[in-house]
């Protein structure tokens, strides 16, 4: 049965609010990057500002060099803002790399449960499960701890261990159930061609999990993208930190560098934008596939 005209009015209407909703933020960020602190605090009510600038995205890609006709008269700059490319580089690379750890350790694992039903994994399984109940906070202790004793603290590595801890537990429990719905009957047809375990697993699982692959490891990049907490408790030299670091120190107990942490802020979304955008199909397919199966 077809909805009604007005059903569907109503849809479209939820539908454009829902977009609204989440673009708002963003398209408040962006005036407010592209204007002046001055024009921004000189009204609240207006919502363009009388000018509009680069400065401040300037100020930011030339590391503090260039400051531009609203800067001209700053005595005072975010240090953090001079080690920007640091940071961009710091982010990409736990990004990336927490993104391909998650990815070969939970696809073995899932693959691992689902096929060989191990007593001892289903019950690991289930740890983990009730074990991502407690707040992560908690764990900052003693994962401070314990990375000083390793000798991790102030080191990539040690935010990429982190990481790649915290979030492969989602990746097993997104990754089983779509192994689940692959046949075992084509793991079987490839070892009878002479295909081991591990050869059948790279050659016949791995490609028909391409959709639920590229969703969960989208999801893990933009969580290691994003992510505040870890870095800001691992790491506390200006060399090791990331992106959403540097954002979260331009938040000053005397001023707040409000079109700095807008133009920041916009800056580090690109990445992750351009990500979902390049695997949105894969991304909806596996989403898709991953929520009526298994």
């Amino acid at each position: 049965m077809r909805p009604s005209a007005a059903t569907r009015a109503l849809l479209h209407l939820a539908n454009v609010a829902v977009i609204l909703f989440f673009l708002l933020p963003l398209i408040a960020a962006l005036i407010g990057a592209l204007q002046s602190e001055r024009s921004l605090q000189a009204s609240t009510r207006s919502i363009l500002p009388p000018e509009w600038t680069f400065d401040n995205f300037r100020v930011i890609l030339s590391g503090g060099a260039q400051k531009g006709t609203i800067f001209d008269q700053a005595t005072y700059l975010p240090d953090n803002v001079k080690k920007i490319y640091y940071a961009l580089a710091n982010s990409a690379v736990i990004s990336v790399s927490v993104t391909l750890l998650t990815l070969v350790f939970a696809s073995l694992s899932a693959y691992t449960v689902v096929r060989l039903h191990l007593r001892w994994v289903l019950w690991l399984m289930n740890v983990n499960v009730f074990a991502r109940f407690v707040p992560v906070i908690v764990l900052m202790i003693p994962l401070y701890v314990t990375f000083r004793r390793f000798g991790l603290l102030n080191s990539i590595w040690g935010v990429i261990i982190a990481l790649t801890g915290f979030l492969l537990p989602y990746g097993i429990l997104i990754l089983a159930p779509y192994f689940a719905s692959i046949p075992r009957e084509l793991d079987e047809a490839a070892r009878i061609d002479g295909c081991s375990r591990f050869s059948a697993f790279l050659r016949i699982t791995l490609p028909l999990s391409t959709p639920a692959l590229a969703s969960y490891g989208a999801i893990v990049f933009v969580i290691a993208w994003n992510d505040l907490l870890i870095p800001l408790i691992l790491n506390n030299r200006a060399e090791f930190m990331t992106l959403p670091v540097v954002i979260a120190s331009l938040v000053g107990d005397v001023h707040v560098f409000f079109n700095l942490l807008m133009a920041i802020c916009l800056i580090a979304l690109a990445p992750s934008v351009l990500l979902v955008l390049l695997l949105r199909k894969f991304v909806v397919q596996g989403l898709a596939v991953g929520g009526v199966k298994g």
